[in-house]
């Protein structure tokens, strides 16, 4: 029996747009609050686990 693969995915491909987007939006927010160059270099890596900051405190709101 052949199956579609594709839609199999469909929930993962829209999960990781919407980490992608956080992760630009983090970018933006960041870097336009840095001044230095170390704080470049922090914003880029703020940017890359912001999101997964922001998933949590959403699931402990809704938990508790």
């Amino acid at each position: 029996r052949w199956t579609n693969v594709s839609s199999n995915n469909a929930g993962a491909a829209g999960g990781g747009a919407i980490y992608g987007l956080g992760i630009f939006g983090a970018w933006v927010y960041y870097w336009q609050q840095a001044d230095a160059f170390w704080e470049y270099v922090l914003a880029v890596l703020q940017g890359l686990v912001w999101p997964a900051f922001m998933v949590y405190e959403v699931f402990s709101a809704l938990a508790g």
